[in-house]
């Protein structure tokens, strides 16, 4: 009975659910349902009972696994492409080579808990790959779109993507996990199309 929750920032947590015997509605093509949760404001919940709250929202869509698949893809080679223009505009330079070599016998000690952090800075895309990620947004806005055949492509990218950003896409829509979002541009955009 007493179950605790609680966020400490604004957050959206996304879950899938891949159902083996219910299915929407009259629809020859398997959709899944992608169940998400989000606050506005900080929640810290003690008691499920007693809790209520204008800021803690809750929903559904049935979504096309196939398209998810496809976009899946195309976040993936957009973060590839993004990773690689990084990587071509740093400016490499003999100062910046470690100097410290190990001496003969020491190995290097990995940690595998620590995973290396996504850069949260605003990439600047050329045009190839600004007309990438401008498809790759149209198609989550109409995935998350309430009315999809409503939802027109974009033409703008409608927040500053950042490595972090797309990688964040690119664990949304991967049906075999969930996540949760805390980037704030990102978040912001997410609420508004799920509004």
């Amino acid at each position: 009975e007493n179950r605790a929750a609680n966020a400490s920032d604004k957050e959206i947590n996304i879950q899938w659910y891949i159902p083996s015997l219910a299915k929407p509605s009259n629809d020859t093509e398997t959709k899944v349902l992608l169940l998400y949760a989000y606050n506005t404001e900080p929640v810290q919940i003690s008691n499920i009972k007693i809790f209520t709250s204008m800021s803690v929202f809750s929903g559904h869509l049935w979504i096309p696994l196939a398209r998810i698949i496809s976009l899946r893809k195309e976040l993936s080679n957009l973060k590839e492409q993004v990773e690689i223009s990084m990587q071509n505009s740093e400016s490499f330079s003999p100062a910046s080579e470690s100097t410290d070599f190990l001496e003969q016998g020491e190995t290097l000690k990995i940690s595998p808990s620590k995973k290396p952090k996504m850069s949260v800075a605003k990439v600047d895309l050329d045009e190839k790959t600004k007309e990438i990620a401008k498809s790759c947004l149209s198609e989550v806005k109409a995935l998350l779109s309430v009315v999809p055949a409503l939802s027109s492509p974009l033409a703008e990218i409608p927040f500053d993507l950042t490595l972090q950003s797309i990688a964040s896409l690119e664990d949304m829509f991967d049906p075999a996990n969930g996540c949760i979002i805390t980037e704030e541009n990102l978040f912001n955009w997410i609420i508004s199309l799920l509004h």
